[in-house]
């Protein structure tokens, strides 16, 4: 019988590995020119939302739940197009959520619980798996959107899945 904390942790890792696979569902319809698109000033391309969330999953797990020097500079996430080739920001972003379940699975009760300073929020190891996950989620979702609405396509994300069927 698996503890909370075991549940915890590979119910986490599941939900990432979901974000990841939508994301690269999603980029498997874009050109490289679709990566940088902006639709106007006040939204990011997706090229951008993906160095977004290195950048996030690295400060928050890698960094501070996995006690790492913290090396995140945000502000250069949201540059215009630093140059990244689709297959290179999808290479970097899978081995950031590889990197980050492997510190998730291997992270003590006590990490989990202990309250430590992030991007000056004061959380626990718990709340930092829950905010990393929950923030993949929401930009996987933009992304997905983005490309939806560039491509007029269906994802195709729950293909295969009755998600009508009833609870038991």
């Amino acid at each position: 019988m698996r503890t909370i904390i075991e549940d915890f942790k590979e119910s986490s890792c599941h939900y990432l590995d979901q974000g990841e696979e939508k994301v690269r569902k999603s980029f498997d319809f874009l050109h490289e020119e679709d990566v940088w698109k902006k639709p106007n000033s006040a939204l990011n391309s997706m090229g951008n939302l993906l160095l977004h969330l290195q950048g996030n999953i690295s400060q928050y797990i890698i960094s501070s739940l996995g006690k790492n020097p913290d090396t995140r500079q945000r502000d250069e996430e949201f540059q215009s197009n630093p140059g990244y080739s689709k297959k290179k920001l999808l290479e970097d972003f899978a081995g950031t959520v590889a990197k980050a379940k492997e510190i998730i699975r291997n992270c003590p009760e006590e990490e989990l619980l202990r309250i430590r300073r992030v991007q000056g929020f004061e959380l626990s190891g718990t709340a930092i798996v829950i905010h990393v996950t929950e923030h993949l989620s929401y930009h996987a979702g933009q992304i997905a959107f983005w490309t939806k609405f560039l491509k007029e396509k269906d994802l195709g994300f729950y293909k295969g899945t009755n998600l009508n069927k009833k609870n038991e």
